[in-house]
């Protein structure tokens, strides 16, 4: 009501209605018709209960504001918690990380030290292997030099002996062998 008073207030003392000519209560001064019709039209508005539902739309449409205000805060507020999760979960799985590498570090160097001692303990056995062929070669190279040296002896033996033995000295070698074995065998 304060509205439409005040509207109307406004209205007469702005109005250009001062300025026509002629008498102002006339349906001929189209100064005093557009004023009825305003204020017809006011009364309509009022009639119809139109402020009133000009605020009860504003009421619902702060209302609605308020309510996405609310449900905004709360999805805020789920987002920060959720980030504040993942950033734990992020600085859990970077600890993980951190002690994986780590954890790998440490078993890298233990297998190049186990590795370096199964080198080592694989050079001496190939070492010793080594030696080993090596005596095993010195001994036959040996053994080999001594057989070619027993068969060269026997041979310079023979040619010595065959040409220092006469016919008889052989028959008398025979027999001599042959007396031996006989007394052996029997």
């Amino acid at each position: 009501m304060r509205f439409t008073l005040t509207a109307a207030l406004v209205g007469l003392t702005a109005s250009p209605a001062f300025a026509a000519t002629g008498p102002f209560f006339s349906l001929g001064n189209t100064d005093f018709v557009v004023l009825l019709a305003f204020l017809l039209f006011i009364a309509v508005l009022f009639y119809f209960k139109v402020p009133s539902l000009l605020g009860g739309m504003l009421d619902k449409r702060a209302d609605d504001i308020r309510a996405e205000l609310n449900e905004a805060r709360r999805l805020r507020e789920e987002a920060q918690t959720l980030l504040a999760s993942y950033e734990r979960k992020q600085k859990e799985v970077q600890d993980q990380a951190d002690r994986i590498v780590a954890s790998a570090k440490d078993e890298a160097t233990a297998a190049a030290a186990q590795a370096r001692v199964d080198l080592e303990k694989s050079v001496a056995r190939r070492m010793a292997a080594a030696e080993d062929q090596i005596g095993s070669a010195e001994a036959a190279a040996i053994k080999e030099v001594r057989d070619q040296a027993a068969m060269i002896a026997v041979a310079a033996a023979r040619e010595v002996i065959a040409k220092q033995m006469t016919a008889a000295d052989g028959n008398q070698l025979i027999d001599d062998a042959i007396a031996q074995v006989d007394a052996k065998l029997h």
